[in-house]
């Protein structure tokens, strides 16, 4: 059963009531609630992953048209990660919204939550964002309207929404640079007598498309090839461990091409790794119509596991590897599966759990890179900051929440917003005005939107030592005139540069510049830190009220801001 944003009987949040006095519910929202019946589930009376698959997909489509006021079709769906399965008899609640529209693609937030109608229980099952590309109309390509974000969270959607894309659009390239330098570094396979032929575990299926699996404009609904594609992949984990998987997840996957009524869907499964308590299954689906050649229309890489009475993973069998292909195959599932734990270790967890430093490597770059604009963005749309002091209009804001204090400092400046972000951007030139940076250099340019900085910074008592800081800074241009230019920094490791006997070293866990343009010649600049032990040192005097160091810090800022308003800024070649 599905419901739009009608009435609700849940509790409203107070920040939600509108003047008026009504409930506000978002105009995309869109909300599917499905009992678990028997046919809906596996042997082990559990709802079947492909069944999810499409009640989700259905149900993000609903608020992807919704939104755009014509027929959407899926382009992708982001890492999903299962984190309980869900029995016959309970209730599943599914909430779909658009988060943030562009050109003629949307994202659409997906939560899906299970209810237990006995005990009044209900808890998160998984959270995925998917794509949709609305379809061209007679009148020719879609121009989507913008989301209005009216709630904090909304926005906080709406921002990231903009830097989950930047990492789609990379990601595909990306990981085939990751993997092809990750497998050469592996060496061959390692041969085991007991291993399993991958061989064994291969699977190939084919499906008729038929009008209940297409929509209304007779494309084949993504959710239900996912769902075939979940088949075959389920199956072929089972012939490996010759018992019943679970998955686990699935990782971000692009559809490439449309199907339609009429279509043979060949789908083709196999394990292309199995460790110690999971398996990856790589599956693909192709469609062919008549005698013509097969069209490539997704390929998908799934976790599974295989779980005892006690709900704990067993422990797999090896997998023997085809030559050839199954060696590459075999080898890439080794560097997808380090990608996953870096991508879970940092995106995955809340920001409060985020370690500190994160050691800082090709592999993860993409992560560590979202982790720091998000923190940042995060910090950006927080609405209850309190203001400590201002003086010649520039102001100090404090915020403590979860035992941590963080702090913003905001000025105007007569400066174009793209000028001060080119000037604020390289931190080397950071020593022109703010005295706690001694020492600046590049060590290492990662590309043109990312690079690693030593700082050394003096110490604050006589005969002390002073500070160190390994700090990776992200830049990000807007990508429309509703989001700012954005500098986000927050400390990592790198082997090459240990700590010294010369310097403790300090760490940043979220800091950064983001940068508006007011108009054309005013600019607004925020910048943010959470303080950290490192950090408190240098603008204790100034939250206490005993000093006001800050504005000395932020004038000499606007100074340098001015004097180079004209100038092009000393950044590398690639960044400029």
């Amino acid at each position: 059963m599905t419901s739009e944003n009608k009435d609700s009987d849940t509790m409203p949040d107070p920040l939600l009531i509108q003047e008026s006095g009504e409930v506000y519910r978002n105009p995309t929202e869109v909300q599917m609630s499905q009992i678990v019946l028997p046919c809906h589930a596996n042997h082990c009376g559990e709802l079947s992953v492909g069944q999810l698959l499409k009640w989700m997909d259905s149900t993000a489509c609903l608020s992807a048209e919704r939104h755009a006021g014509c027929s959407c079709i899926t382009a992708s769906v982001d890492d999903i990660h299962f984190e309980h399965t869900i029995g016959v008899g309970k209730v599943v609640n599914i909430i779909a919204k658009v988060n943030r529209a562009f050109t003629s693609s949307m994202e659409v937030g997906i939560l899906v939550t299970c209810e237990d109608l006995y005990t009044d229980r209900q808890w998160k099952v998984c959270h995925a964002f998917a794509t949709f590309v609305a379809r061209r109309t007679e009148a020719g390509k879609v121009q989507l309207k913008q989301v209005i974000a009216h709630t904090q969270m909304e926005q906080m959607e709406y921002s990231l929404a903009a830097e989950r894309r930047r990492m789609r659009l990379i990601h595909a390239e990306i990981i085939t640079d990751l993997l092809s330098s990750s497998t050469a570094q592996l060496g061959e396979c390692q041969e085991y007598e007991d291993a399993v032929p991958a061989e064994r575990t291969r699977v190939e299926s084919v499906e008729l498309v038929l009008p209940p699996h297409a929509n209304h404009q007779v494309s084949t609904f993504g959710g239900q090839i996912m769902a075939w594609m979940e088949n075959v992949a389920t199956i072929a984990a089972s012939r490996l461990c010759n018992a019943h998987p679970t998955l686990r997840s699935i990782d971000m996957f692009h559809f490439r091409g449309p199907s339609h009524i009429g279509d043979r869907l060949v789908l083709k499964a196999i394990v292309n790794n199995a460790f110690k308590h999971s398996m990856e299954v790589g599956v693909c689906a192709e469609a062919y119509q008549g005698g013509e050649p097969l069209r490539h229309i997704n390929s998908a890489f799934m976790t599974f596991e295989v779980l005892d009475s006690d709900r704990k993973p067993c422990t797999l069998p090896r997998i023997r590897p085809e030559p050839v292909d199954g060696k590459r195959r075999f080898q890439e599932a080794i560097a997808r599966k380090k990608i996953r734990l870096d991508r879970k270790y940092i995106i995955s967890c809340k920001q409060t759990e985020v370690p500190l430093s994160v050691p800082w490597d090709p592999s993860n770059q993409m992560y560590l890179s979202y982790n720091n604009v998000s923190a940042l963005k995060l910090m950006d749309n927080r609405n209850n900051w309190v203001l400590a002091s201002e003086k010649n209009k520039v102001r100090l804001y404090t915020l403590e929440e979860n035992q941590m204090l963080c702090f913003k400092v905001e000025m105007n400046v007569r400066v174009s917003a793209e000028q001060t972000f080119h000037l604020l951007s390289d931190l080397r030139r950071r020593m022109e005005w703010d005295r706690h940076y001694e020492e600046c250099e590049v060590i290492n340019q990662a590309d043109e939107e990312d690079t690693i900085y030593r700082v050394a910074t003096p110490s604050v008592t006589k005969g002390g030592k002073g500070k160190d800081f390994i700090l990776l800074a992200s830049r990000r241009k807007p990508c429309d005139s509703r989001d700012p230019y954005l500098i986000a920094l927050r400390s990592v490791t790198l082997p090459t540069h240990p700590p010294t006997e010369e310097y403790t070293r300090g760490e940043v866990l979220c800091a950064g510049f983001t940068i508006w343009e007011e108009s054309s010649s005013v600019t607004k600049i925020t910048y943010y830190n959470q303080a950290t032990p490192g950090v408190l040192p240098y603008i204790s005097t100034d939250i206490a009220g005993l000093s006001s160091s800050f504005y000395s810090a932020f004038s000499a800022c606007s100074q340098f801001l001015l004097a180079n308003k004209d100038s092009l800024a000393a950044l590398p070649p690639s960044v400029l």
